[in-house]
């Protein structure tokens, strides 16, 4: 069995102040090339440290009520991936029921 290798691909645009003005990214293998994004999360696990390294991005013409979105669907994202990377039932129902405390108070549900 060979070994793959796959990039992904995030190239920023700052002004004069390194404010993020356009995001876009690459992933070949998956059909994409220069999409542009509004906001990109990315977290690295540094197991030497044993601490989490992150990029937070976000262009500023990015609308508050997209961020509020943005993160409502990271959490449960991130959710979804802690029940399937963990198997622990009970702390991802509790993620979820913060997940749907955000939203509420975001007014982000939908009826």
């Amino acid at each position: 069995m060979s070994k793959r290798k796959a990039d992904i691909n995030i190239n920023i645009e700052t002004d004069e102040n390194q404010i993020p003005e356009k995001i876009k990214w690459s992933a070949k293998d998956g059909g994409i090339e220069d999409a542009e994004a509004k906001a990109a999360m990315l977290s690295i696990w540094d197991h030497e440290a044993q601490e989490t390294l992150r990029i937070d991005l976000w262009t500023k013409d990015m609308p508050v009520d997209q961020m509020q979105m943005f993160f409502h669907q990271t959490l449960v994202s991130m959710a979804n991936t802690f029940k399937k990377a963990t198997d622990d039932e009970k702390m991802s129902a509790t993620f979820h029921d913060f997940c749907d405390y955000f939203a509420e108070k975001l007014d982000l549900k939908k009826e």
